[in-house]
């Protein structure tokens, strides 16, 4: 395969501007654009549902540095918006009627927050947490410590909720679900982020519905009504798989399917990040995650793939949070619901680490406040070692590792 000539990102999040910068870092020094939406330099998202909604920081960290896209001959195009993908002709169109021609090109669009399609979703105030500005108005909101409702208790919705109780903030988080996260952690690791939060003065409405949105509030399906001064929308993003599905491009699990090199149905095509339903030879199946480590490393991945190289990207999903005095880290990929869990240390105190077992593997680890074994989970995830589960709970991990 020939080395290509010119290489256009569609995306300057951190997965576009990660692949941009792999691209030079690996020696390449052919024509690259990334092309982006926001009018910001990209920057990570983390954040902005953590320090700046706490108010210890101002903004979010750059992926590089103000000057980097200059002195890298990156041509890098903010506020400008990708219509078009022509695959037979080998041209980008963005709003301003521009023309980007290349050999090989990257999908790293992201995605956007979902609503939910009942009574009032378009009422003015109903707030979403995704850019910087969103990030900045919020916290600005939360200052004035408004009775504030949250809807949807994933890790979006907890850490709004952590942040907005700490501005001094009421605030009530509504979930269909019985239990915050659990999806995620399963029954008993959820349960620790239940009591975290009510500990911390949330109020839960689990196990119903929202059934439409008020001008105070929010209408729940028992008929029971939920009065706020702020209403935040945190029931998980939607893929902007738009662009590639216009282009005749294949999608597979809500995103668009990439092999296990990251390239889409077409050749020159690669997709990474929120979007790319990725074909992971490490669980044999198609994984799409939408969390900060991996859209950093699939962008470092695919400048191997567009050079030419046809290796697989073989992590495992990694992600943390941050919630009052709790820290926590999650490596792997697990069904709670289904695998064994093994726990370390002591819930009640929240300082311990759980791991899910499928067939005496370990499929995932999560750290709570314990900090000094991320390199030997990472490895016992990493291999889906078959270690007993009173090891697990006892043995110095190093050792098992």
């Amino acid at each position: 395969m020939a080395e290509p000539q010119r290489i256009v990102i569609i995306g300057s999040g951190l997965a576009g501007a990660s692949a941009a910068g792999a691209l030079r870092e690996r020696g390449y020094d052919k024509g690259l654009v990334l092309l982006g939406r926001e009018a910001h330099q990209p920057y990570e998202l983390p954040a902005l549902s953590k320090n700046v909604l706490l108010g210890s920081a101002d903004g979010p960290n750059r992926v590089h540095e103000p000057d980097f896209y200059d002195s890298h001959s990156v041509d890098l195009r903010l506020g400008v918006e990708v219509t078009e993908l022509r695959l037979g002709e080998r041209v980008v169109v963005d709003t301003t009627g521009a023309t980007h021609s290349y050999d090989r090109v990257v999908l790293a669009t992201g995605s956007t927050p979902r609503t939910l399609p009942v009574p009032g979703e378009d009422l003015p105030g109903l707030r979403t947490l995704r850019t910087v500005e969103d990030s900045l108005a919020l916290r600005a909101a939360l200052a004035e410590r408004p009775r504030v409702v949250v809807v949807g208790a994933g890790w979006i919705g907890c850490e709004v909720a952590a942040a907005a109780r700490s501005h001094g903030a009421d605030v009530t988080v509504i979930d269909p679900v019985d239990l915050p996260l659990r999806r995620v952690l399963g029954p008993v690791v959820a349960k620790v982020f239940h009591d975290l939060h009510e500990q911390n003065g949330v109020h839960w409405r689990l196990g119903v519905g929202v059934d439409g949105f008020l001008p105070g509030g929010v209408r729940l399906a028992d008929g029971s009504e939920v009065h706020g001064d702020l209403v935040v929308l945190g029931v998980g993003a939607k893929p902007n798989t738009e662009l590639a599905e216009k282009a005749g491009l294949a999608l597979a699990d809500g995103g668009v399917a990439v092999d296990g090199a990251l390239r889409t149905s077409h050749p020159d095509v690669c997709a990474i990040g929120d979007i790319a339903a990725h074909d992971h030879p490490r669980y044999g199946r198609r994984v799409r995650v939408e969390h900060w480590a991996n859209a950093k490393d699939q962008g470092a991945h695919v400048a191997g793939t567009l050079l030419g190289l046809d290796e697989p990207y073989t992590a495992a999903p990694y992600f943390f949070s941050d919630q009052y005095d709790l820290g926590m880290e999650y490596r792997g990929l697990a069904d709670p619901e289904h695998d064994q869990l093994v726990v370390r240390g002591d819930l009640d105190s929240r300082d311990f680490t759980a791991f899910w077992l499928r067939e005496g593997r370990v499929r995932a680890a999560m750290n709570v406040n314990q900090w000094d074994d991320g390199v030997a989970l990472q490895a016992l995830t990493d291999a889906q070692a078959t270690i007993p589960p009173d090891q697990l709970r006892s043995a110095t991990l190093s050792d098992l590792a």
